[in-house]
């Protein structure tokens, strides 16, 4: 399989590698290097204490919906107040994902992704009525290639398909009134329940799979696989079993319509005939339709297999993964924005420092990346660490930055004593 990177706003490091990586670029002195590790932990321990907060919020509005829980409601929702909870949901979760640098998945996206066929050979049918609300986001875009086996081997087919690192799916099914309504039973999931799946590697092309009530349908070839040799072999059982019983009832007929004047006599040696090839006829057709249930089997289990090995993470346990990620993507955009301002013998403005860390990325680490420059000056401007003089970009020193760092962290826990 072969790769080709894409420009991401994702940064493919760890956030104790790129501590590491900005040190060992070897543009800080060793009391600079001590200075800028310290400055380091304070700044990920209040990026921490923030995102803390956020995954508390995120339980909280997705408890009346969650289909796993294993703790009991001590308060019942009102339909309105159910409502604000999802509609609460969704923003903060949204707010998580792009802070974790995922882009949506538009209904565009998803409509060319069910047109494209399948890298597993699957044919997938998706009954979208049965959804409330979907979302789906993506991370890490890259264009790969593989060769598909054709024809029993016969044939090698390379293929270019688009690959996503990670998948986050988000479902809000329709109410019980719903399926009642459709007369659908032995359903697999709560009417109702919201459901939020984290997957990865996940070709564009099955997308369609991810979702929960996916249903396997045969392909065309693969009637025909089943179809074509069946009726072949149908007819020529046909022929040889119940050709001459069926002559014989055909002239019985015709002699009962009056198309003939020859009176037609069936035998005992007739009907025993006659059931024989039915009962064979029958054991054939039984045979048929296992086919067709095996193969569809076979399918359901590849795409049970891939699934399998794809879902990283369920509900809110998505919570904890996604919060994590936001929280290291947070600190590397804000550490890396400050570190090359420290670096730099020359004032920088905006264009001048994003250019700069992209370019590091890509001659030091063959890491091509589309770094969030914004979001990385946002969030050192909230924290009071720079200052833009009209287009250029100022920042405090180490000693000045951790006081200002320190000095949050302790207005996070203030206490008045009252008489």
């Amino acid at each position: 399989m072969t790769e080709h990177q894409i420009r991401n706003r994702f940064i493919p490091f760890r956030k104790a590698d790129i501590i590491k990586m900005c040190i060992n670029d070897s543009r800080l002195s060793k009391h600079d290097q001590n200075l800028f590790r310290r400055f380091c932990h304070i700044l990920g321990s209040l990026i921490h204490f923030e995102f803390h907060h956020q995954v508390e919020m995120l339980k909280d509005c997705y408890s009346p919906f969650n289909p796993d829980a294993d703790t009991r409601l001590n308060y019942d929702y009102s339909e309105q107040e159910k409502k604000e909870q999802q509609k609460k949901l969704v923003q903060t979760l949204t707010t998580i994902l792009n802070a974790a640098n995922f882009q949506k998945i538009t209904k565009t996206n998803l409509e060319e992704a069910l047109k494209e066929e399948s890298l597993f050979k699957i044919r997938l049918g998706v009954e979208f009525k049965d959804f409330e609300e979907v979302l789906f986001y993506q991370r890490g875009q890259s264009t790969k290639q593989e060769t598909l086996v054709k024809f029993f081997g016969l044939k090698k087919e390379p293929i270019t398909f688009t690959n996503y690192e990670r998948v986050v799916i988000y479902i809000k099914f329709k109410e019980q009134d719903y399926f009642k309504a459709k007369k659908q039973k032995n359903l697999y999931f709560t009417p109702g329940s919201t459901i939020i799946k984290l997957f990865q590697n996940v070709p564009k092309a099955d997308l369609e799979m991810l979702f929960p009530n996916s249903e396997v349908r045969m392909k065309t070839i693969d009637k025909l696989i089943i179809g074509v040799p069946a009726a072949v072999s149908g007819i020529v059982l046909t022929a040889s079993k119940l050709g001459g019983t069926i002559l014989l009832i055909a002239s019985v007929i015709s002699f009962w319509l009056g198309l003939t004047q020859n009176e037609v006599k069936i035998k005992q040696q007739h009907l025993i005939a006659l059931a024989f090839g039915l009962a064979t006829l029958g054991g054939f057709l039984f045979k048929q339709i296992n086919k067709f249930k095996n193969r569809k089997i076979k399918f359901m289990k590849a795409l049970s297999d891939n699934l399998y090995f794809k879902n990283l993470d369920n509900n809110t346990g998505v919570f904890h993964h996604l919060v994590d990620t936001a929280e290291e993507e947070e600190f590397k955009e804000a550490i890396l924005a400050y570190y090359f301002l420290l670096v730099e013998d020359r004032d920088l403005t905006i264009t001048q420092l994003d250019e700069t860390v992209e370019r590091w990325f890509e001659n030091k680490h063959n890491c091509m990346i589309n770094f969030e420059i914004e979001d990385a000056l946002q969030k050192l401007e909230r924290w009071n660490l720079v200052n833009r003089d009209k287009n250029i970009i100022r920042r405090k020193n180490m000693n000045d930055a951790m006081q200002q760092l320190d000095k949050i962290w302790d207005n996070y826990f203030p206490y008045h004593k009252t008489d």
